[in-house]
């Protein structure tokens, strides 16, 4: 167990580099229905956890807090109907239909005027979707990219890690997020810790129909909240399997299917959809050019050997691993290294734990 004052220490690293700002009419009535009919129509989306999850451990890893001693969290135990796909990645927009979307003038000035910086460059959008949906999340990090070490190319579990450590700062690559929500929900909403995970949170409360926030949530704990009917939150026959796509001849009609068997089936107007750009920020073209040149990138064996002898220095026992990006022993022991512990308090609106209704 980490002492208190370890807890506040690990806690004040995770700070957004300034204070989350709200939006509000950040798409275009046309812009709204582009995205939703590539959604409709270019494929069936995977659950979030199924893409970039294998264990339990891997996804604990990206979580605010642990479990009690002897408790074995399970994946199933946070499989919510939540979906996800990409609109754009690697700085090239997917579908040529999005391009305005994607490559936004507004959004990137957005992200300059976050960080006081000279540039930046678009990097990635996605989206989540999902009908009624519980939330079991205590609070997550997005995962950080460092030069050499980037969501790309490395495991998420490790990106968060490195993240909440504060030991790889120097390399951390500058982001910014304009994320938005398309919710008729009455009651769900947005809760951050800006301020740390150990003081009060805020929350970007209903309604939240074409609202967001410009932040970096990479280093902000931050989490959606459940929404719609509590009866509909978890559809039977839900498994790591299913998928979400547009039904066939309805451009407002979605299924969630496993298999080839239909187990939900909602309307447009049920929907949450969620839609994230993200951009990278240069302070000045020196460090876009360290940046691009690759001149001073970290390697996953240096990370490996950074933190192992970082918990080791902190009297923490540790093994060598074989196989570091997959061994959950080795991961866990990781992750309690750096657990603050989790928020501390939540909104009453949206309390930590379970399926909770969203709506009065």
């Amino acid at each position: 167990m980490l002492t208190e004052a370890r807890k506040r220490e690990l806690s004040e690293i995770l700070r957004p580099v300034s204070p989350p700002q709200q939006l509000d009419n950040l798409f275009t009535d046309d812009q709204r229905r582009r995205m939703l009919d590539v959604v409709h129509d270019k494929g069936e989306w995977k659950l979030i956890i199924a893409q970039h999850f294998a264990n339990a451990e891997e996804l604990i890893a990206t979580f605010a807090g642990g479990f009690p001693e002897g408790f074995t969290p399970t994946l199933d135990m946070f499989l919510t109907p939540t979906f996800r796909g990409f609109f754009a990645n690697y700085s090239a927009v997917l579908y040529p239909e999005l391009h305005d979307v994607f490559y936004n003038e507004t959004f990137l000035a957005h992200a300059r005027s976050y960080w006081g910086a000279e540039y930046a460059k678009p990097q990635m959008m996605l989206f989540n979707i999902n009908g009624p949906c519980g939330n079991n999340d205590p609070g997550h990090l997005d995962s950080p990219s460092f030069r050499g070490v980037r969501y790309e190319n490395s495991p998420t579990w490790l990106c968060s890690i490195m993240g909440r450590s504060g030991l790889f700062q120097d390399y951390l690559i500058k982001m910014a997020q304009v994320i938005t929500w398309f919710s008729n929900d009455p009651a769900s909403g947005f809760t951050y810790w800006p301020n740390g995970p150990l003081a009060k949170p805020e929350r970007l409360r209903s309604p939240i129909y074409n609202r967001g926030v410009l932040v970096q949530n990479e280093m902000m704990v931050h989490r959606g909240e459940a929404c719609g009917p509590v009866e509909r939150q978890r559809p039977d026959g839900l498994g790591f399997d299913s998928v979400f796509t547009g039904a066939e001849g309805d451009r407002d009609g979605w299924v969630v299917k496993t298999g080839d068997r239909e187990i939900e089936r909602y309307h447009t107007d049920d929907l949450r959809f969620l839609v994230h750009w993200s951009a990278e920020v240069f302070q000045d073209f020196a460090e876009l050019k360290k940046n691009m040149d690759q001149s001073d990138d970290l390697t996953v064996d240096r990370v490996f050997d950074t933190l192992i002898a970082d918990v080791r220095a902190k009297g923490i026992q540790i093994e060598t691993p074989t196989d570091p990006l997959r061994d959950p022993v080795f991961i866990k022991a990781l992750n309690d290294a750096y657990d603050y512990g989790g928020p501390t308090e939540y909104p009453a609106e949206a309390p930590r734990g379970g399926v909770y209704a969203a709506a009065a």
